[in-house]
């Protein structure tokens, strides 16, 4: 399974986003997070901006569509190019026909899970997804702090994949750094998204590297004890 890095862009200088999107260069995703000040308490950016984003990116855009009604807006944000579109399971009234909307536009459908949302109602259905993404801090602000909690959402959530032989990504989105990506890598995620760790490192590029490097070496420790495919 790959390790992919997935540097989120809200704690970088919105001013300069070329400059910004060049320093993460050697990651595999940036990731956009999208809030529209309903679903979560804070205002961000829109598909005009994300539209820029796209021009400009040396890697594929990784959105996370924090905004109420996903069912009405998530799919042009596929339809402009994002490589991979996640919706919140709380927001949309019909996952899985969004999800296949998704797909006919070219784009990875994810599905996003906030801390207290169980991922049980939606393992039947998970062959319908690309990526599961396990909230790991609430929705709406960077630089909070892990939530150990969900760590064993991770495991369940990666036991269920593996039970079925699909190829679906475990994302987690919140606090990771240095000192929790092991942890999340060792619970089963192998897509992480870190933004105040990296662009509040004084190399972002090199910071990116490390946090490869930590959650490789956390998932190969862990792959002996643990059911993947």
């Amino acid at each position: 399974m790959s390790i992919l890095i997935s540097p989120s862009i809200l704690n970088s200088d919105f001013s300069d986003l070329t400059g910004e999107l060049a320093k993460i260069s050697t990651a595999d995703y940036v990731h956009v997070d999208v809030m529209d000040n309903h679903f979560v308490p804070n205002l961000t950016l829109g598909l005009p901006v994300v539209e820029s984003i796209l021009r400009t990116s040396p890697l594929p855009v990784d959105a996370h569509l924090m905004i109420d009604e996903p069912d009405r807006w998530a799919p042009a944000f596929a339809e402009v190019g994002c490589a991979s579109v996640t919706v919140h399971a709380e927001a949309t009234a019909a996952p899985v026909r969004l999800a296949r909307e998704l797909r006919a536009q070219g784009a990875r459908a994810g599905l996003a899970l906030r801390p207290a949302t169980p991922v049980e109602p939606y393992l039947d259905l998970l062959g319908e997804f690309d990526m599961i993404l396990v909230m790991t801090v609430e929705p709406g602000f960077g630089g909070q702090s892990f939530i150990d909690g969900t760590l064993p959402k991770i495991e369940r959530t990666r036991h269920a994949i593996a039970g079925s032989g699909l190829d679906v990504w475990v994302q987690v989105d919140g606090g990771i750094s240095r000192d929790t990506i092991g942890r999340a890598a060792e619970a089963g995620a192998n897509v992480f998204v870190a933004g105040s760790a990296v662009y509040k490192a004084e190399d972002a590029g090199a910071e990116v590297e490390e946090l490869r490097r930590l959650a490789t070496e956390a998932h190969r420790h862990d792959a002996p004890t643990t059911h993947r495919h």
